[in-house]
Parts: C-alpha cells; structure tokens; sequence
C-alpha cells in the first residue's frame, strides 16, 4: 500500500492554510494514503488532483452509503439515511421526491424576501461603523431564509445554530455526538408539530404531503434526514461562501476595485471565490464497492477515498496560476459544489443569497474593509471558513 501520510504531522497548518499542505501532497502525485488529524483519525485515499477529483466524485464504484460496509455515523445513526448517505436507486428516489417540492420557481420566489432580510440586517449593522460581518450578516441571512423556508421557529434559530455548527465543526467527539443528538429530537418533533398542525406552505409541510406519482412518500425517518440536510447544507455553506468573497476580495484590493468599477462582474467573483476558496473543503466520504484504479493508485474494495474539492480546484493543470484570486478567470468546472449525481441541490439558492448580500453589502458600504485579523479557521476538514471577520466602513 505505501507510505501513509500521517497529516497531524501538518499541526496547525492544515487549518490555518490546506492550500499549502494539499499542493505539496499534489507534487507528489494526485491521489495519496492519508491518516486524518483528530478525532477523525481514520485511513483514507485522498484525491488532490482535479481531473482525477472529478472522476471520482461521478464514479459508481465509489459509494455514500457506508452502511454497506459496516460503517455508520453519527448522522445516519441518530438523524436517519439522507442524499449523502444514499447511493441509486436510493438516492435517485429520495432527490426525485425532494425535487418535486425544492424547485428552481420556489428558489426564485424567494428573492424579494432575501433581498428583505439583507436590507434589514444592513439597516441593523451600518450605523455602528464597524461590525463582525459573519454575526451580522453572513450568518443571519442564510439561517432566516432556509428556517422560514422550513417553517422553523424564529425562538429555535439560536440553539439550532450552536446544534448545526458543532455537528460540521466538530470541537470534539462528545460534543458532536450531544449536537447530534439534539438535532434529531428536535428534528423528530418539528415533524410532528407540523403533522398535527395541518396544511402549511413551507417546504418542510410540502415535504410531508409529497407523494411520487406511484404513491411513494418520504418516511418519518427520511423525512428528518431530508430536513437535515436542507438545514445543514443550506445555510453553513452559504454563511462560508459570503464570509470567504468578501475575505478575498478585501485581501485583493484591485480585484474589489474592478468589481466596484463593474458590478455585472458580481457573479463571476462569486463563481471565483467558490474556486479559490471554497465553503467545503472536503466531499463527504466514499467507499469503494469494488477495487479499482483512480491515476495508477490500487484502491481495494473498502477502502474510504475522500475527494478534496478546495485541492482540485487549485490544481494547475486545470487552472493556470491557481493561487491567484482573478474574478476575470474563466472557473467553469469548479468542484466546489460538487459534481455528478451528488452536486449541491441547494447551489442556485446560495448563489441568490451571495448575490443578494455582496451587492447589497458593497454598494451601501463603498469604504467597506478589514477591521482586524479574521477570527480562526473552522475547525476539521469539512467545511472552510472563519469564526468571525471584523469589518470597517
């Protein structure tokens, strides 16, 4: 099997700058065998290259469902099966059924209500001169939108906060498995209140009363599942994907110039922050049904590979001088979303809310810029983001 790269030895750095760490592991080859730091620390192939990363995220061969070999999370013990847990023809049922509720026309008619929220936020926040951008609006934002789209209470919204952090930023096993767990029953009783409360229209409620045209519907377990993911998915990658545009583009200043000098290049700094730093750093894990060969290296039936998108989307073979953040640069075929059955169902909804928010942000604040240094790095290898980001204006 090889060397195994113990990536504790990295300490510090890993979090503070992957980029570095994965672009030396890229020199070597595109694909290694990797110990993951605490409290992971797990044995994995890890795929560093972007071709072979896109390969491997559309592959069959490479299966979510751990169940298949014995191995069950936190989420699938307590929370239930869900889109990334589930393989075809599973996963093709319950994303054919989500989509029947979750479609682009509701995604788009929510646009004056985002566009609401952030006018509130940034009526809340502008008067002070300077503010933590991620407590007043990178986080807020997408937390109203996706819990009013859910038909989640306003008094939850806080605890669900620390819940839902502490499950994707893990500060420790214990601590993970209580979030968890806290999820689930709150989850669990979110579904009966909405049961016993009779016809609503949000989606959770449309969820529920959706029925496939063979009369299948989502169970009480794969409807928590299904309200997990929503949750999860759509609002810590979106608070990420806001937080990290606006870091770079204040660490860039001429490319924030030619974005104020040209606002219809709004999308394609978005687009390009996704590329260079991406709100998930890691696709979440996947099994090898059987052995195969991904760039030379044997992966035997079993094996765990975890595709590292913030990697891939760095590599220069796809993208000349990657390090450079260019919001001119051509990024189609980024990974940051994913790529194949798996991509992000909820990408069109973030990408309306990181629009709504950077245009609204960088036109009412044209002396927007750092306040300090940004707050830590989230912790563990799933998502990419800081606890916090002072600003000035």
């Amino acid at each position: 099997m090889g060397q195994v790269i113990d990536l504790s030895e990295f300490g510090d750095g890993l979090r503070e700058d992957p980029h570095s760490v994965y672009a030396r592991l890229r020199e070597l080859g595109p694909v290694h065998r990797v110990r993951l730091p605490a409290p992971e620390e797990l044995e994995t192939w890890l795929v560093v290259g972007y071709e072979e990363a896109r390969a491997a995220l559309a592959d069959p061969r490479l299966s979510k469902d751990g169940g298949r070999f014995g191995v069950r999370f936190f989420d699938e013990e307590l929370i239930g099966k869900h889109l990334l847990l589930a393989d075809p023809p599973q996963h093709t049922r319950l994303r054919g059924l989500i989509t029947r509720a979750f479609t682009m026309r509701r995604v788009e008619e929510l646009r004056p209500r985002i566009q609401q929220i952030t006018d509130r936020l940034l009526d809340e926040m502008l008067p002070h001169g300077r503010a933590d951008l991620i407590d007043a609006l990178a986080y807020p934002l997408p937390i109203t939108v996706i819990c009013e789209l859910l038909g989640v209470p306003e008094l939850d919204r806080a605890e669900f906060r620390k819940l839902s952090t502490e499950t994707v930023a893990p500060t420790s096993a214990e601590s993970e498995y209580e979030a968890f767990v806290g999820l689930a029953d709150y989850l669990t009783e979110l579904i009966e209140d909405k049961r016993s409360a009779g016809p609503s229209d949000d989606l959770l409620s449309d969820l529920i009363r959706t029925t496939a045209e063979d009369g299948d519907r989502l169970s009480p377990q794969e409807l928590r599942g299904m309200a997990f993911i929503l949750l999860i998915a759509g609002h810590e990658t979106t608070v990420n994907l806001i937080g990290n545009t606006v870091l770079a583009l204040l660490g860039h200043p001429d490319q924030l110039a030619a974005l104020r000098a040209d606002m219809t290049l709004l999308d394609a700094a978005i687009e390009e922050s996704l590329r260079y730093q991406g709100p998930v750093e890691n696709a979440t894990y996947r099994y090898a049904v059987e052995p195969l060969d991904i760039a030379g290296t044997a992966v035997a039936q079993g094996d765990i590979v975890l595709v590292t998108l913030s990697a891939a989307d760095r590599d220069a073979t796809r993208y000349a001088d990657p390090v450079r953040f260019d919001i001119r640069r051509d990024t189609r075929g980024h990974l940051a979303f994913g790529h194949g059955i798996h991509f992000c169902l909820g990408a069109p909804l973030a990408r309306l809310e990181a629009r709504t928010a950077l245009r609204s942000l960088l036109e009412r604040a044209p002396a927007l810029a750092l306040d300090g240094a940004p707050g830590d790095w989230l912790p563990g290898m799933l998502m990419r983001g800081v606890r916090s980001l002072p600003v000035r204006w």
